[in-house]
């Protein structure tokens, strides 16, 4: 080892003389302590304890239920997109039998990817996000004023988004009205 080295070594937690950049550093954050309209307020502590279930939680990424939504978001804009754009090939090819034609292209059930989805969803989703009980409703508690359970996708559905008898105002929905909830029992 050389001579240097092991006296850098030997003087790290030895008090050295500050220098000036360090003394005007120390008196610019002493200045900002005295002036501060904080000093002498209580501090606020925050109600934080991490315990071992939300650290482990943490470390594997999304949960479960949150890809799940993801998914069922992404299939259903796909679905919206596909229909959006046969609804408008239907209405410029065949003009006359539209109506008759979209109810028939409505009634087809192609939705059994996200309903799978949706279906595992309405199962899980209270123990995977651990949902409180509500008393009063003897249900799980309402997630952002809503109930967390999904309506599965069908012909009621596509026809929400694309009706029949008015065609300028298709497609108007939102993606995220797309996983509206079943009714209240």
């Amino acid at each position: 080892m050389r001579a240097e080295d092991r006296n850098r070594i030997l003087r790290e937690d030895v008090p050295r003389a500050q220098t000036p950049r360090e003394r005007r550093a120390l008196e610019g954050l002493s200045e900002d302590v005295r002036s501060s309209p904080l000093r002498g307020a209580p501090l606020r502590l925050r109600n934080f304890r991490s315990d071992t279930s939300t650290y482990f939680a943490s470390l594997s990424g999304p949960r479960h239920y949150m890809l799940r939504l993801r998914a069922i978001e992404e299939l259903t804009a796909a679905h919206e997109r596909e229909l959006g754009a046969r609804y408008g090939e239907l209405m410029r090819l065949e003009p006359g039998s539209f109506a008759r034609r979209w109810a028939e292209e409505a009634g087809q059930p192609r939705f059994e990817e996200v309903n799978a989805l949706i279906a595992r969803h309405n199962r899980w989703y209270p123990v995977e996000a651990r949902l409180p009980m509500d008393p009063r409703r003897g249900d799980f508690a309402l997630v952002n004023g809503r109930d967390y359970r999904l309506r599965p996708l069908d012909a009621a559905w596509v026809l929400e988004r694309f009706p029949v008898g008015s065609p300028e105002t298709a497609g108007r929905a939102s993606p995220v009205s797309t996983t509206t909830t079943a009714p209240a029992p």
